[in-house]
């Protein structure tokens, strides 16, 4: 574990390698788990304040869906998220051409209410569990994304380098270039 101010991040982070490879997944860490996506409270108000731009580019079951429930919920564990259709995939999943895509992103990329999507799923397959006194950032390792993991090793790709963006979102460019010294620290220790 690596420790940057009060955010405690797995080696995995610099170590794995990892590139979204949707043509081989299909996005299936949209459709597969046992509860959506975590979301903060501050973007649940995003949610509420961007879904009817959003709402367009969304299958009729997912409207009657989150017409119904909210564009949040709260799962078994009592943790914050978006719901799901049919305790399967989240609720603003949109198919491209066979792929699970975000609804959200889509509607972003074209309407540009400066919103992507959950930060949560940004950052993916980082996971971030946050403590009163600090932030545990961890890769969590699915076999769905195996294909991923081949096209990250075959592209030399740390996660920590595929998720700049998100990691620059979440908590800066600061953040992001201390990362950055810290891997180069990792590799001299090889």
């Amino acid at each position: 574990m690596i420790q940057i101010d009060n955010k405690i991040i797995s080696k995995d982070v610099f170590e794995k390698q990892f590139i979204c490879d949707l043509n081989a997944c299909k996005g299936a860490c949209c459709v597969e788990g046992d509860s959506g996506a975590p979301l903060q409270t501050k973007e649940v108000e995003i949610l509420n304040d961007i879904y009817p731009l959003v709402r367009p580019y969304l299958s009729k079951t997912s409207q009657k869906v989150i017409d119904d429930v909210g564009v949040s919920v709260i799962d078994d564990d009592g943790d914050l998220t978006t719901p799901l259709i049919n305790d399967k995939e989240c609720a603003f999943v949109i198919l491209d051409d066979g792929i699970s895509k975000c609804g959200i992103e889509k509607a972003n990329f074209e309407k540009n209410f400066n919103f992507e999507k959950p930060i949560s799923c940004h950052l993916f397959p980082i996971r971030i569990s946050e403590y009163n006194d600090f932030h545990a950032i961890n890769y969590e390792s699915i076999g769905i994304c195996s294909p991923a993991c081949s096209l990250g090793k075959e592209m030399s790709m740390p996660v920590y380098k595929f998720l700049k963006n998100p990691l620059v979102r979440r908590y800066g460019e600061e953040f992001y270039n201390d990362i950055t010294k810290v891997a180069k620290l990792l590799e001299k220790e090889k």
